[in-house]
């Protein structure tokens, strides 16, 4: 029994597992406090008032979150897909809300109620595919895990805050960093072509150095080993 009673404080003892780490270290990612006027975080609204504003943040929240609940089960620890689904059960009314503000600005801002519908429908297709990523999906998934997770363990009525907070982050994660601990650059090394222009060799393909300055590029014979030369004479 006590063999057993240690195993137990020992199991409770232990760390939970980390979600998925693809980097030593990963990029900072984290932004400043946004608002749906700062530029690059929602469709265009305009004419939009505060709370339609917010209604359009909070949603655009929501869809970058579903995305990842698509995009990033190739790493189940990440756990987008669950954490998505319990957002929409435990924020339901702040959601629906939501909807219900960006539908009245869409109705508010067209003649007709098709149009605006087709408004509507052409805001969801845009904010959906704005955050569909391949070169950057590791940074956005690790950070829409993020994010969800802290959605879940919020106070209802706090979305409009964590979408405020995280949706510049949320911006940034679709640029592709790599590793930042040991990071690994791929660089350009300049180089010098010879001139190939008649002016600059004789008739016997030898350099005229008057017409075109030094010779920048030694002949082949002259920068092999003596031995070498030797050789292949």
């Amino acid at each position: 029994m006590a063999t057993m009673a240690m195993g137990g404080a020992a199991m409770l003892a232990m760390p939970p597992p980390a979600t998925a780490q693809f980097f030593l270290k990963s990029h900072d990612y984290r932004g400043e406090v946004v608002t749906s006027q700062a530029p690059g975080i929602v469709q265009p609204l305009p004419g939009a008032t505060a709370a339609e504003g917010e209604a359009a943040l909070i949603w655009t929240m929501r869809a970058a979150l579903n995305v990842a609940a698509l995009q990033c089960q190739f790493e189940p620890t990440l756990l987008t897909q669950g954490t998505y689904n319990a957002i929409l059960g435990d924020h339901a009314g702040e959601l629906k809300a939501a909807w219900g503000t960006l539908n009245g600005y869409f109705t508010r801002t067209h003649k007709t109620m098709k149009a605006g519908q087709a408004a509507l429908d052409q805001f969801g297709t845009r904010t959906y595919s704005s955050f569909a990523t391949v070169s950057a999906q590791y940074g956005f998934c690790r950070t829409a895990a993020a994010v969800g997770r802290d959605i879940l363990f919020a106070a209802r009525g706090g979305l409009a805050t964590i979408a405020a907070a995280r949706m510049q982050e949320l911006r940034n994660s679709l640029v592709p960093y790599g590793e930042q601990q040991f990071p690994r650059h791929i660089g350009r090394d300049a180089a010098t072509l010879p001139r190939l222009d008649v002016a600059c060799w004789d008739k016997k393909a030898r350099w005229r150095t008057r017409a075109c300055g030094a010779d920048m590029w030694p002949h082949v014979a002259e920068a092999l080993p003596a031995e070498v030369q030797l050789a292949g004479n």
